[in-house]
């Protein structure tokens, strides 16, 4: 029996609205402040999974220019309809105290891959929003309405409200059709119908350890919606010796041979509390019961590691390369920036064919424009590598390899300039918001063609960097804590995950620029080089 074997997605990609197209099957996960907006994964056999074109590539689409961290592009709904692809997602503007702002757009594609659409604004009442494609041809928004008012539910309820394709707004009254359960924090809706009933899916007790699925269910779209006596139908809560925490977030498919699974987002801490991966996707298994409620085809409510495949022939992808030697004229998919898409005016992968060349521009703390090229960590027994070429002749001017989180959780392997060391190595780091620097500067003679590594082993991380024309790797500092590169702060709430990125810096505002020869990311269970 094939199996399938979770997390599906790995690293940071929470969140999943799974839909299928005919025998092809897509997921769409959030994105945060990361650019381009959403990521799509592709699966013939829910088994293996390849990224595609991200669906927002312009700023048209998605302006994040200033986007506090953790805001940006929440929990997109992914749907197919009579040839057309639909994409709902919301740009969290604001998101800490009594007030979210939070604005909801649709774009549409008739190819996955694109082009997609400029964006209809739809609303700002709440976030979570999905599109429920009904039998009848009419389309309806549901989203999570906000409450600020004191003494109120922030989490008031779901929203209902008819979209007109043809007029390309929403149209009607919004209806609140459900408040919840006992659970509380009612959110991530999603609308099926199956066998006479609309069956509305939300997420319940928030997005850490005491999240999960509840079902509620009704013969008419606006209800009364009947809660689940089985809810949750799914959770990690209580059973901290699983491997996949945080269940919760679901969303449904019916496959081509009648099969039924949930995509849900899931955690894998280490140390028992630090998801330094981020929050990943998994994937069960699901029937439905005689009395016509959805239930885990497992028999409880927990999420499993390995799940029975569908019935569909294997159709694994090719594994894409370790090593990115940047002598394409566009990054790979594989690649993100933050908040802003990239543009000559920074960086290029044609001025020094071969190399990708940074201009650099603002600090780590800015939430506007920074130089920075990054991908997600995936494993947690990993390494990265990477050649760099730069001159800075300030201290204000750097540039290396970082493991990010957000602006205020980093850990930076960088070269600089000291006024009396010359060109020099060594470790800066914020955690929670506090800037430290972890080495002493190592001078260094020239950095034409320094190698720089990051190994990480779960909960920490060593650097190492060799010289020119020397084989050797030589470590900078020794072994440092990460876990606080996760969402586990302990003071704010946040909902991304550790990326491993290229990145420069020149806070003169003159755009020094930096010279990367090749990157290297492969996943390994050794903890020396």
């Amino acid at each position: 029996m094939n199996m399938i074997t979770n997390p599906i997605l790995r690293g940071f990609h929470p969140d999943p609205s799974i839909c299928r197209a005919g025998e092809d099957y897509y997921i769409a996960t959030s994105t945060f402040e990361w650019f381009p907006g959403v990521r799509i994964h592709h699966s013939r056999d829910l088994v293996h999974w390849k990224p595609i074109q991200s669906p927002l590539t312009r700023t048209s689409q998605l302006h994040m220019e200033g986007n506090i961290d953790s805001g940006g592009v929440w929990a997109p709904c992914l749907s197919y309809d009579n040839g057309v692809f639909y994409l709902i997602y919301t740009d969290v503007k604001s998101r800490v105290g009594a007030f979210k702002d939070t604005h909801n757009y649709l774009v549409t594609a008739t190819n996955i891959e694109g082009p997609w659409s400029e964006p209809v604004y739809l609303n700002s009442s709440g976030f979570d929003p999905s599109l429920f494609h009904d039998e009848d041809g009419r389309k309806w928004l549901v989203n999570m309405i906000w409450d600020h008012r004191k003494g109120k539910n922030r989490f008031s309820g779901i929203v209902l409200q008819e979209f007109s394709v043809q007029e390309h707004k929403l149209t009607g009254p919004a209806v609140n059709i459900f408040k919840g359960t006992e659970l509380g924090l009612t959110e991530a809706p999603h609308l099926y119908k199956y066998k006479g009933y609309y069956y509305l899916l939300t997420a319940e007790g928030g997005t850490g350890y005491e999240h999960a699925v509840t079902v509620a269910r009704s013969r008419t779209l606006q209800g009364p919606y009947e809660v689940d006596p089985a809810n949750p139908i799914l959770t990690s809560y209580g059973r901290p010796d699983l491997k996949l925490q945080k269940a919760g977030h679901g969303s449904l498919v019916e496959t081509h041979t009648g099969e039924w699974y949930m995509a849900h987002l899931v955690g894998r801490p280490v140390n028992g509390q630090f998801c330094t991966l981020g929050r990943e996707t998994a994937l069960q298994q699901c029937t439905w019961s005689e009395d016509g409620w959805l239930r885990l085809a497992s028999g409880d409510r927990y999420p499993e590691v390995q799940v029975p495949a569908p019935k569909i022939k294997p159709h694994p992808f090719e594994p894409a390369p370790e090593m990115d030697h940047f002598d394409q004229p566009m990054l790979r998919s594989d690649w993100n920036t933050l908040r802003i898409p990239p543009d000559p005016t920074w960086l290029s992968l044609t001025e020094r064919p071969g190399y990708l060349r940074l201009r650099g521009m603002e600090s780590m703390s800015s939430t506007h424009r920074q130089s920075m090229v990054a991908r997600r960590l995936q494993a947690f027994a990993c390494e990265a590598e990477t050649c760099l070429e730069f001159a800075p002749d300030h201290p204000q001017q750097m540039a290396g390899l970082i493991l990010y989180y957000d602006t205020k959780d980093y850990l930076y392997l960088r070269v600089t300039y000291h006024e009396e060391k010359g060109q020099c190595l060594g470790i800066i780091q914020s955690r929670y918001g506090v800037y430290d620097e972890l080495l002493e500067d190592i001078p260094l003679k020239s950095v034409n063609g320094i190698r720089l590594k990051v190994v990480v082993d779960h909960d920490r991380a060593c650097f190492y960097y060799a010289l020119q024309d020397d084989p050797s790797w030589y470590p900078a500092g020794g072994w440092f804590d990460i876990t606080h590169l996760s969402d586990e702060s302990p003071e704010y709430i946040r909902f991304t995950g550790t990326y491993i990125g290229l990145c420069v810096q020149d806070l003169g505002g003159t755009r020094k620029h930096a010279d990367f020869d090749y990157f290297v990311y492969k996943e390994t269970n050794s903890t020396t080089i």
